[in-house]
Parts: structure tokens; sequence; C-alpha cells
């Protein structure tokens, strides 16, 4: 391959993983991977300047700012930092700052892998704090950010402008509370404490991100005010001295030591309450920071040294079957401890049958594991083998003994036992969940106590608990035990939709639920609905429609529905359109939209009988859009489908 198919290769991957860590949150590709890769496609366009795209990610210095909050530009730009990857270069970069000053000092701080923020103060009070963005432009997060107890919201002793940078980032500990949690309501786990944070701190509603107990640490003076300060240890102590949490720095002139450190952090990651990636490395003074200067990218004063991901060998002793809220058997390997990026590793997830037999595992191999995301085990390959065979998973329940059936799509082997136990607490922990029918106070443990004690074994039991029955889950419980029960009675009247969601019928989310009531607009009539009366409801496909008939095909399923209806549980929807302007239309919003959110767009379409999509076909009736709409407006105007400005559709609405 040439380079300018190489250089167009990776731009195109560089872009795509861009794309999902900083717009979507949802990165795939670990950091170690896509920092060697944007190395390669430097040095390429070093070489070959004029076969560098236009698009190229080197002449970024981040992603683009979500649209669900206000942009912020910085007054100071949030720039990223030159990464090197191994000690020569480092020592390269270091003889460099030397050569230039030789008296050069160096702060030494480990590298938080958290989300970037600036914080910003007025006359020592805090009024705003945003995401770093693309550097230049990023999103205002200061409500969610005032839920971070370590941020000050005064300091004492202020200039009257002060903004500094900070990484904002999830204890480990939370991290994993908060996934042991997700996994208990059948939930998607989240990949590393530093994806949690970055969703946490991005979350609409400020209760959601106090609960997640984010934290920070401030380790630079963007700007301040009438403060003068000679290096960046002086500002650090400044920081400090006006109550910031700030990072641990340790000064080193010697490069020597300055690599010694940096294997010292390496070494003891384990003792951090939060993730690491690498350590950084400043220039302390700050007048030879300013003649240093900066490229087009990265300040010339500092590097960011990247640890590589640790990969160690280890034996896999034996495979345990673990059955989910749905029915999922998921096979986990038990592997002899080995400590890995700071701790002890006992066990790594097999995802299912198909990678078992990919990687030709077997009880008693030896194999390469590594941390993904530096956070969850991973089994890479197989380097010994010892068994005999590759590992079945079993064809029956290896709790309830039912048999094991494999997915339509061939992926995962399900258990076909409508009353498994091992099913039990997840589908209680998805059926009272916000989303469903929303039982205010039904936490996990509840849920375990009910199900421990014997008085649940349906979600549909949860609607004839007894008070004295409830007590008995509290030493002095008559305040909490009625107000569970009245919560639970509340929760009766929820509309259709959530009930259908609340079920747990395979493929069926919360959107589904809200079609399907709509459509069907009572329970009866979608439990004794046809396959094609099923797959005649718009979004709903053939695998969906048989899932449903599957599930209500169970005489376990319509005894449930049976307790619910004689409990009094809702069953008819009540969505009523007020007025069916947008009957038949489809509208898709695009663009980073300022008059109103597109959850309240998406209500608004919903309220007058349309339908608010994520795609623009030929079915489209309008697309919405707002600023930097991008690649939906354009396939709109492909198609000669009428565009909307914000304006346009509010005078639609009114």
């Amino acid at each position: 391959m040439g380079p300018k198919e190489r250089i167009k290769e990776l731009t195109d991957l560089l872009n795509e993983a861009n794309t999902k860590y900083y717009v979507l949150d949802a990165p795939e590709m670990p950091d170690f991977e896509y920092d060697r890769l944007l190395r390669e496609l430097e040095e390429l366009e070093a070489a070959n300047p004029e076969l560098a795209m236009p698009a190229s990610p080197t002449r970024r210095v981040g992603g683009e700012a979500l649209s669900q909050f206000e942009k912020v530009q910085h007054p100071v730009p949030l720039r990223s930092l030159q990464d090197v990857f191994s000690t020569e270069e480092l020592q390269e970069f270091l003889d460099k700052m030397k050569e230039a000053y030789p008296s050069a000092e160096f702060s030494v701080e480990p590298k938080i892998d958290g989300l970037s923020v600036a914080l910003e103060y007025e006359n020592g009070t805090f009024v705003r704090g945003a995401t770093r963005g693309n550097g230049q432009i990023g999103e205002d997060v200061t409500e969610n950010l005032k839920t971070i107890r370590s941020i000050p919201m005064t300091i004492p002793d202020a200039p009257g402008r002060l903004i500094v940078r900070g990484e904002v980032f999830m204890p480990k500990s939370v991290f994993e509370a908060l996934n042991a949690e997700r996994e208990e309501e059948g939930k998607p786990l989240f990949a590393n404490p530093r994806n949690a944070a970055a969703g946490s701190l991005r979350q609409l509603d400020p209760k959601i991100a106090a609960k997640r107990k984010l934290d920070i640490l401030i380790f630079n003076v963007q700007l301040a005010e009438g403060v003068e300060f000679a290096t960046h240890e002086e500002s650090l102590k400044y920081l400090k001295d006006r109550k910031f949490k700030v990072v641990a720095a340790k000064f080193y002139s010697e490069p020597s030591k300055v690599i010694k450190r940096i294997d010292e952090i390496n070494e003891s990651r384990e003792k951090f309450t939060f993730d690491i990636d690498g350590a950084v490395v400043k220039v302390n003074d700050l007048s030879q920071r300013e003649t240093l200067g900066a490229t087009s990218k990265f300040p010339r004063w500092a590097a960011a040294y990247k640890y590589p991901p640790e990969i160690k060998e280890t034996v896999v002793e034996e495979i345990v079957i673990q059955v989910g809220r749905t029915g999922v058997l998921t096979p986990k390997a038990v592997v002899r401890p080995v400590r890995l990026a700071g701790t002890t590793v006992t066990n790594a997830t097999l995802h299912n049958q198909d990678f078992i037999t990919a990687l030709g595992l077997g009880i008693g191999d030896t194999v390469k594991i590594r941390k993904a995301g530096e956070i969850i085990p991973e089994i890479l390959e197989v380097t010994v083998h010892q068994s005999e065979s590759v590992y079945q998973i079993p064809t029956v329940c290896p709790v309830c003994g039912a048999a094991v059936e494999r997915d339509a799509d061939g992926a995962f082997l399900r258990c076909t036992g409508a009353a498994c136990p091992a099913q039990l607490s997840r589908s209680l922990a998805h059926f009272v969940s916000r989303d469903a029918m929303d039982i205010d106070g039904m936490g996990k443990n509840i849920v375990s106590a009910l199900i421990e004690k014997g008085f649940v074994k349906t979600p549909a039991d949860l609607y004839y608990l007894t008070v004295d029955e409830m007590k008995q889950l509290w030493s002095k419980g008559d305040t909490q035990a009625k107000k569970l029960l009245k919560a639970i009675e509340e929760s009766k009247g929820r509309d259709l939709s959530r009930l259908i969601f609340a079920l747990g019928i395979r493929q069926v989310g919360a959107k589904a639920g809200k079609t399907l009531a709509g459509h069907f607009g009572d329970l009866d009539t979608l439990m004794n609905a046809t396959l094609e009366e099923l797959t005649g409801v718009e979004d709903v496909g053939e695998i969906t429609a048989r899932n449903i008939l599957d599930w209500f095909a169970q005489p376990s399923a319509r005894e449930m529905v049976e307790r619910l209806r004689s409990a009094g549980v809702n069953f008819e929807s009540q969505r009523t359109v007020s007025d069916a302007r947008f009957a038949g239309m489809t509208f898709v919003l695009t663009g980073a939209l300022t008059k109103f959110t597109r959850d309240q767009a998406t209500e608004q379409i919903e309220l007058f009988g349309g339908k608010a999509s994520g795609s623009v076909s030929k079915k489209t009736t309008y697309v919405v859009v707002g600023e930097n709409a991008g690649s939906k407006e354009r396939k709109a105007r492909e198609l000669g489908i009428p565009i909307l400005s914000e304006d346009d559709f509010l005078a639609m609405i009114q």
C-alpha cells in the first residue's frame, strides 16, 4: 500500500475513532492503539505533505462538542500534549529542553485518565465550567461540575478573574460499584472509569451526575488576572492554598531522575484511587515556556509519556457460567491470580461460545491476558494448549436445568426456563427501574432481600406484598415499609408503554414499548396479536415480533399478566393525541439545536401524532436542522425533503 492510500486509510480510521470517543462517548479503539496510529499518520504526512487530507485528525486538537449543552469559547485554549512512547523518545525531549536551557527544571505528574475541564471564577465565585471539546470550543457543564464536592464554589483571596484546568475522573471504587449496580439492572457496563466519568458529566440531569460521585484534580492555571508566577510549582501552590484539589507533582533538574520518577509512578499505579495512563513532564519555569512556545497543536515545553498496555500469561483453571436477566449464558474464565495494571486479576469474560471456539480454549490452557481499557480483563490468545478439547457451554441451564437454545443470530445461548431463579433478581431490578415501572426506593438491596425471604418470585408478586412482610426488611421498618408500598401502589398507574418495557421481552426496549403501546392501545390486544400484525408495526422486525409471540406463549408469562391485572396494574395506553396535525409525518432532528432539546421536540412531534426518526429516508416528511447539521441535511437536500429551521418548527407547533 502506497503512502497516499495509507494516509487515507489512517485518516478515515482515526476520524471514526475520534467521533466515537469525543462525540458519542463510546470509545472502541484503545488509547495506546489510537496514539500509535496517529503517530504513524503524522510521520507519513511529514514525509508527504502534499498528500495530507483536509479532514486529517492531525489538524485537530480534539473532537467536536456535543450538541446537548451550550457551547463555550475557551478564553485560553486547552491544548493537548505531545505523546512519547519510549524512554528514548522521552530522553530526546529532555535533551532538547536542556539544550535550550541547561538550568531547566521539570515537573512530573501522573497523567489522569479522565475528562479535561476548565473552571472559571469571577471575584472568587465559581461561575462556569466547560469541557475541553476541541480545545477552542467546549460544552457548558457548570451545573454538573457543581455536584463535584472537591470543586470549591468560592475561593479566598481571589483575583477578579481566574481560570484553572483540571481532570474530572471517577474513582476506581465508585466505578466498580456503579458497574455492579448496572449489571444487576441489566444495563450495559461502562468500559472504563474515563468513559463513565465522561458519560456522567454529560448528563442533562445534574441529579444523575451527583449520584456518580465524580472527583477532580487541578493541574494548571489558565488565567489569573493581576497575578504573576515565576514557575509552575508556584502556581500549583497558589491553587492549593485556595483549597483546590491539586495534582501531585514532583520537580527534578536531572533527566535521569525524571525517568526514574515516571517508572515509580507506573510501578505504584495500584495505589492511586484513579486510573492513570501515563505521566506528564513539563518545564517548570514559565518564562522558559513562553520562549519555547508551541506548535499549531502542542506546547513545545511538555510531553506525555504513555504507558503501554500490560500483557501477562496465566492459566485458565476453571470456566463458570453466569445466567443474566434475559437468560443469556455468559462464560467466565477463572484464571490463576496474576498482577495486571495494578490489581490482581482472577477472572476474565469469554463472551460466548463462538469466542471460545475461535480461541480454541480449554480448561488448563495457558493464555495471554490484558485489561481492556485498563479495567476489564480479557483473554487475547492461547499460548499453550493443555486441554484435550475446546470447552463447550452446557446444553442445559446450570441453575434451573431447563434447555438452552441458541439465539436466532447465533451469538448467544439462552436458558428457556421462564421461572429460572438466576434471572429473577435482574428481572425484578429491570421491572422497577426508572424507565420501566419506576418504583421509587426499590433498589437492588431491597430486591435481593425480598427474593431471599421468599416474598417475591415474579414481578407481579410486588403488588401483593403486605406491610408485615415489608417491615421484616428493616429493624424499625414501619415508615420505610409504608413508603415503599405507597410507591408500588403508585406504579400501578404507569402508562402501558412502561409496562411493556418492564416485562423484559427480548429486543423490546423503551422506544419499542412506546411504539407498541401506541399501536395496539392495550396489553390484551398486543398479547393476542399475530405475527403479521406485529410485523405490520413500524420499526418492529420479524425477530422482535417472534420474541413477543414466544414470551406471551409461555404459561408462566400469561399467569404473571393475569396477576398484574388482578392487582390493578394499568393495561391501557394513556397517551392521547391532542392534535393530529402531524399524523402520518416523520421528522428527523439534526445538528446543534439551541431553542429546544431533542427530547422536547420529539415529545411535541409525538403529541401531535407524528414520529421522530434518527435517519433520513424517502419516507421522511421534514428535517429540522440546527447548527452544523452535516450529512443528514445533505441527504435531505439530495432526496428533495423539505428543510425546517428551528423557527420554522416552532411556528408549526404553536
